[in-house]
């Protein structure tokens, strides 16, 4: 190749240098001696040579050499492509709804302008736009500084002429803001403005809010509600932001930012669609009540018009009428009536005028005397002239000498007028009181039953209802007491007289002898009641019943010359009480019998019951990125580059399988962890055991520790090994690792999170709470600190003992503000023990469950919930400032760990490999994913499919290539790489074993001696081998891959703290 010709200008060159000029694009030395030019010479000439060199060896192809050297390189999107691809469209989004609201605001100030007062509306509606364009250039910018490849910076748009601009910006201040079109930016913002725009936000949608209320005509609860919300998580963040003031170009709070605008997007959506509906339905409403109002001020112009010339006309009649008191009263009170009359007709053009006018000033800015002035003056003037003229025309009737019945006809007629319209016109209002007052909670007759009540309670009113209403109580039982006494003996004696009657007339006739002789002889006919009506008494016993309350029957005698004669049974005489009292029982036996009848209807007893229907909510997946979009990030995208140390191990990673299961648990796994040394790993589970395996070629129970006081949460290993803290609810034990005794049980008053041991393993840290509280193996408490208004969730120990690294919740803001309906803010703090001070904290949006320290410990391993990507962070020391003590350090992330697919991840995450070179964290699915840790390429991928049961936890093996998961179920997979083929062949040959059944599970005893579990071992397994004989020895066959481990061991030891 030929050199290349274009001007090249040495390092050591400067442009401003009076020994080199620049003349037709070449670089020309004037002023140097032949040594310096011939060095300078030599070195362009060399810096060309390599740039020839870099040229054929990228034309030059390696072959066989260069692929023994790197890995082949897919041509896809990376990592970072992918990342700012994600970030762009959610931006994206962002500023599409923010584009939205503003049309729905701008179409709703231009349907306002056909309401009466809208100047409100209209100001309140262009400000809120404007800060919305503030806003989002500040998200813009912000963006583009996170995504510069996919986010452009937005050009702000600055007048040619200043002064002539300001000049207009006077003038439009005096002239209604225009609606039409779009606001604009026109001073440069700093990220630093953020608190302050978003708080200035707040107080823009609360305007807003405040302009529509002006409409009483009609009212939205449901934008009302999101506007309120939309305001108080704007006043949370901007309180929450102020926190980090001169961080804002930092990526941490960066990307906190980015975060925001996915909560902004809800918020911006409901307010969108809230103010389309009230565009549809509220726009129309409020127009047609105007213009019922504007009528209605017309008719009470016309009243009040009308009135005042009939007041005038009357007048004619009196004014000349003087020199008596009577007649000056009638000009008095007319006059006044005239003069009230014309102000109603006069304020109610005024008020009309005033509603309609479009400039006028919000409600809110308008002083409390004008308001009442021009509402409510023209009805009260109108009720008062009406009242005068009553008053002056009762007072002329008597004045001008009108008969009497007249004056008295004319004065009690004007009172009940007059009464009636003061008390409508009280009610009215007190009805606009009580509606100010209570905001439609409560109405008048609320108000009214609470006074009554109130009066009630008063002790003389109180006595005045009891004590006479007692005495008229007695009066009147005394009266009814004699009234039935003197109806009874009434009762007997006209009984009596009947009877004395009935006598006589039987004196004369026949008597019962001779009638009985009269039927001896006779045929005997059937006796037959003259009313066959069943007798509505028979259900009602004896001592109840009133026999003579029903008609008594009548028997028919046949008598000699063959007529019918009627004998009627003659009963106990009645009372009126006991009328009373047996109409009484028959009440309550028939209303006995009908709810009888209508509990055992069939169609009653057996309706079916109501339903709840079961509603469904929708799952949003929260994670960035989609299937189909995703980089594609295994071992194809590695880089091609010499000597790569991932390339050995990129096989070793996709060789591992489950080679062991375990059951050591029947509930849930919660934690596993191996050993500093790796020579045991310890589980904890829901069923209140935690457990401890000798880690080897096949794992045996080598202690199991029993918790029955409460469940266990997370165990951890001390530095060296020997001892293993398990956590519970509000406590924490320590064990001995050989012998597997509980040390010591200590006890805590306030919930434990997580524990973590010091470096030096002579203390740990419990964090409790908002606290973080160092205690000995004894339980004596070392030291603490506490977090104002935050809730720890995990902390990590520098190596130098000297900070600790915390993921908290954040439970209120600086200013006690909490989120209404976003999510809380949650931090990464640095806290420096010695220093007791926070010395730098970092804020993010997604849950954050655990945080783990490399063995370096300048890198920190931040894990969170649901589908939220682990994340990288580095701890950084900034030397001090002036005035300054000590070094402070500062978080800045690294890598995010990105899955092929969105994952619901489960348990934290844990760095792996050889000085913590890899990242691997577990799905709740059962997807296992395994990354480089500072190049964040995914190494290797198991999908969930491979496994069954959902995972729960995963722990690596520092001293091996080896990683457990635990999973609901209660099991524990051990996954390693299969031992060589010549290993394969010598175990076999050794054994004599041919074949096998593809099986990776292991067996153990338990506490009885019995056979726990096995994957249907083969009768090769069993030939001369009792499985429960302690002394049998292990026995491990294999056939290409394929082993199966029976193993027998002595029950292990079952030990209780």
């Amino acid at each position: 190749m030929g050199r290349l010709q274009a001007p090249v200008i040495s390092p050591g060159f400067q442009l401003n240098d009076p020994a080199v000029s620049i003349t037709g694009g070449s670089v020309t030395p004037t002023r140097m001696d032949s040594r310096a030019a011939s060095k300078r010479k030599q070195t362009l000439m060399s810096l060309l040579d390599a740039l020839n060199e870099l040229k054929n060896e990228e034309d030059f192809d390696y072959g066989g050499a260069k692929q023994s050297l790197s890995v082949e390189v897919d041509e896809g999107p990376t990592i970072d492509d992918h990342l700012q691809s994600a970030g762009a469209e959610t931006f994206n989004k962002f500023q599409k709804r923010i584009n939205n609201l503003d049309r729905e605001l701008r179409n709703f100030a231009n349907a306002s302008r056909q309401l009466g007062s809208s100047v409100g509306i209209l100001s309140s509606s262009f400000h809120l736009r404007e800060r919305l364009a503030r806003v989002l250039f500040l998200f813009r910018e912000n963006a583009a500084g996170l995504f510069p490849r996919k986010v452009s910076r937005q050009p702000i748009e600055v007048p040619v002429n200043q002064d002539a601009h300001k000049m207009r910006h006077r003038k439009a201040r005096r002239r209604v803001p225009p609606h039409t079109a779009r606001p604009v930016v026109m001073e440069k913002l700093d990220a630093e403005d953020f608190p302050y725009q978003l708080s200035e936000l707040a107080r823009d949608v609360t305007n807003f809010l405040k302009s529509l209320n002006e409409f009483p005509e009609f009212t939205d609860e449901a934008l009302d509600h999101s506007i309120s919300l939309f305001e108080g998580d704007l006043k949370y963040w901007a309180s929450c932001l102020r926190t980090y003031e001169g961080q804002f170009r930092f990526p941490s709070v960066q990307r906190y930012l980015h975060d925001i605008t996915s909560e902004m997007e809800e918020h911006l959506d409901t307010i969108t669609s809230s103010l389309t509906v009230f565009l549809e339905v509220g726009i129309p409403t409020i127009r047609f009540a105007q213009k019922h109002g504007a009528a209605n001020l017309l008719n009470l112009t016309t009243v009040a018009t009308f009135f005042s010339a009939v007041t005038a006309t009357t007048l004619q009649f009196s004014y000349n009428q003087t020199g008596t008191k009577l007649s000056d009263g009638v000009n008095g009170f007319w006059f006044c009536s005239l003069v009230f009359s014309i102000a109603s007709a006069v304020n109610s053009l005024l008020g009309l005028t005033w509603k309609q006018a479009m400039y006028r000033s919000p409600g809110h800015r308008v002083p409390w005397w004008v308001l009442i002035w021009i509402k409510r003056s023209p009805l009260i003037f109108l009720v008062v002239s009406v009242a005068a003229f009553s008053i002056g025309l009762c007072m002329f009737a008597y004045s001008s000498n009108q008969h009497l019945v007249t004056s008295t006809l004319t004065t009690i007629f004007t009172a009940f007028s007059s009464f009636g319209l003061m008390a409508v016109s009280a009610w009215f209002a007190f009805e606009r009181w009580t509606f100010t007052r209570h905001r439609g909670k409560k109405w008048l007759m609320d108000v009214l039953a609470e006074i009554r009540s109130e009066i009630y309670r008063i002790p003389l009113v109180r006595w005045i209802r009891k004590v006479p209403k007692k005495h008229a109580k007695k009066v009147g039982g005394g009266l009814r007491r004699a009234s039935t006494s003197l109806s009874r003996v009434a009762s007997r004696m006209s009984t009596s007289g009947k009877a004395m009657a009935q006598e006589k007339s039987e004196c004369g006739g026949d008597s019962p002898v001779h009638v009985n002789s009269r039927l001896e002889g006779m045929p005997v006919t059937p006796l037959s009641l003259s009313t066959p009506l069943p007798s509505p008494t028979s259900e009602i016993p004896q001592t109840l019943a009133a026999p003579s309350m029903f008609p008594a029957p009548s028997l028919s005698v046949v008598s000699d010359n063959g007529t019918e004669s009627a004998v009627t049974e003659t009963g106990p005489v009645t009372t009126p009480a006991k009328s009373r009292w047996t109409s009484a029982v028959k009440t309550v036996m028939m209303l006995r019998t009908t709810s009888a009848n209508v509990s055992n209807n069939p169609l009653t007893a057996f309706s079916p019951a109501p339903r709840r229907q079961r509603t469904s909510s929708t799952n949003v997946s929260s994670g960035v990125g989609d299937s189909r979009g995703a980089p594609r990030q295994g071992t194809d995208q590695l880089v091609a580059v010499r000597g790569n140390r991932l390339h050995a191990l990129v096989p070793a990673l996709k060789n591992l399988e489950p080679t062991q299961e375990l059951l050591p648990h029947v509930a849930l796994v919660r934690h596993l962890q191996f050993s500093p040394n790796g020579k045991f790993l310890a589980t904890c589970s829901w069923d209140r055991t935690c457990q401890i395996f000798n880690v080897g070629e096949s794992f045996t129970v080598h202690r199991i520790l029993a918790h029955p006081q409460g469940f266990v949460g997370q165990v951890a290993w001390s530095p060296t090994g020997n001892l293993l803290l398990t956590k519970m609810n509000r406590g924490v034990k320590v064990w001995a690792t050989e012998s597997g005794v509980c040390t010591k049980t200590i006890d805590r008053h306030r919930a434990v999170q997580s524990v973590t041991w010091c470096p030096g393993g002579e203390a740990f840290m419990s964090v409790e709470e908002s606290g973080v509280t160092k205690l000995d193996l004894n339980g004596k408490v070392l030291d603490s600190c506490h977090f104002d208004s935050m809730k720890l969730h995990d902390v990590a120990v520098t190596p130098d003992n000297a900070r600790i690294l915390c993921v908290a919740t954040l439970l209120s803001s600086a200013d006690g503000l909490q989120p209404r309906k976003s999510r809380a803010e949650k931090q990464i703090i640095v806290y420096n023990l010695e220093e007791k001070e926070i010395e730098n904290q970092v804020p993010v949006l997604n849950d954050v469950r655990d945080i783990t320290l490399a063995k370096n410990g300048t890198m920190a391993l931040v894990s969170y919930e649901n589908k939220a990507p682990p994340q990288l962070w580095r701890v950084d020391h900034i030397k001090p400032r002036p005035g300054e003590a000590h070094e402070k350090s500062r978080l800045s992330l690294q890598q995010t760990y990105m899955p092929r697919t969105p994952v619901d991840f489960a348990g934290p995450s844990y760095f792996g490999g050889k000085d913590d070179q890899l990242v691997l964290c577990a799905g709740k699915a059962g997807d296992i994913n395994i990354w480089e840790r500072d190049t964040a390429l995914l190494l290797h991928h198991i999908r969930a499919q491979d496994l069954d049961g959902d995972l729960t936890c995963i722990a690596w093996n520092h001293d091996a290539l080896m990683f457990c998961t635990g999973s609901h179920d209660g099991a524990v997979r051990i996954w390693t790489t299969r031992p060589s083929s010549a290993e394969e062949q010598e175990d076999s040959a050794t054994n004599g074993h041919s074949q096998r059944h593809q099986s990776v599970s292991q067996s153990f005893l338990s506490e009885s001696g019995t056979l726990h579990r096995s994957e249907s071992p083969t009768q090769e397994d069993f030939d001369s081998k009792d499985p429960r004989d302690e002394r049998t020895p292990r026995s491990s066959t294999e056939d290409r891959g394929d082993r199966r481990t029976i193993l027998f061991t002595p029950a292990p030891q079952r030990l209780v703290s």
